[in-house]
């Protein structure tokens, strides 16, 4: 009797187990939606890549990294910053909805005709990428990753206003070296706040994006400064700020 009561036991411990099993990919799906769901609300007060990057100081033991990080409302910043940010990342951020399957098929054609490297990423997906997730280290990681960066862009696009990715992304984007968001940088490299940004600053900040580390924003090589001419074009081409009413 004892021995049917054990194994009844033992075969609903295992049915116990394999439940949670099953239930572990909707309570990973619940919390996903609820990480994107508060952040549509509350400013992050640091990003995963920010994360990242001080763990690795502290395995380096570099004890004078220092992480820049100061949060500041769209409204609070120059207009010409988000401007400069899509006009260098994403002319079509106002129509797309997360994914730019034509600036994707255009980067991997200058891509395979070799040259400097460049992705076809949204605003959206990086804001994905940069506040949720990781570099791939690997061909594996870098699978999951892309994996994850896709359903996160979708959420953020489904949950999100165009202007809160936005403002996310303008506060998380990495200028420098440990130095994240418009405010930081705008301390940083120019000793103002980020509401007293001029064009040419903004400009310059993001051409450069996605190379923060390789590239200055304060002493521009002639591929910034190029880079930083285009970006300036098409910030005229784009509107200027009159963009911006485009998300409202």
């Amino acid at each position: 009797m004892q021995s049917q009561v054990g194994t009844g036991r033992q075969a609903g411990g295992k049915r116990g187990w394999r439940r949670r099993l099953l239930l572990l990919p909707l309570w990973l799906v619940l919390a996903t939606v609820l990480q994107v769901a508060v952040l549509r609300f509350v400013d992050p007060p640091l990003s995963m890549f920010m994360a990242i990057r001080q763990v690795e100081a502290w395995l380096d033991r570099d004890p004078g990294f220092r992480l820049a990080y100061r949060w500041r409302d769209l409204d609070a910043m120059a207009g010409c910053l988000p401007v400069a940010l899509i006009a260098a990342e994403d002319q079509n951020f106002a129509i797309h909805s997360g994914f730019d399957l034509e600036a994707i098929r255009q980067a991997r054609e200058r891509n395979a005709r070799g040259g400097r490297l460049r992705g076809g990423s949204t605003i959206s997906q990086q804001v994905a990428k940069n506040l949720f997730l990781w570099q791939g280290s690997n061909r594996a990681s870098r699978w999951v990753r892309k994996g994850l960066e896709a359903w996160y862009t979708a959420l953020v696009e489904l949950m999100w206003p165009k202007r809160r990715i936005l403002e996310v992304y303008a506060n998380v984007a990495e200028f420098g070296d440990g130095i994240y968001g418009a405010q930081a940088a705008a301390r940083s490299f120019f000793g103002r706040d980020a509401d007293g940004l001029g064009h040419a600053q903004c400009a310059r900040l993001a051409a450069v994006l996605p190379s923060p580390r390789r590239y200055s924003a304060t002493q521009p090589g002639p591929y910034v400064q190029r880079r930083t001419r285009a970006i300036e074009r098409n910030m005229r081409q784009i509107g200027g700020t009159a963009y911006l009413e485009r998300l409202d």
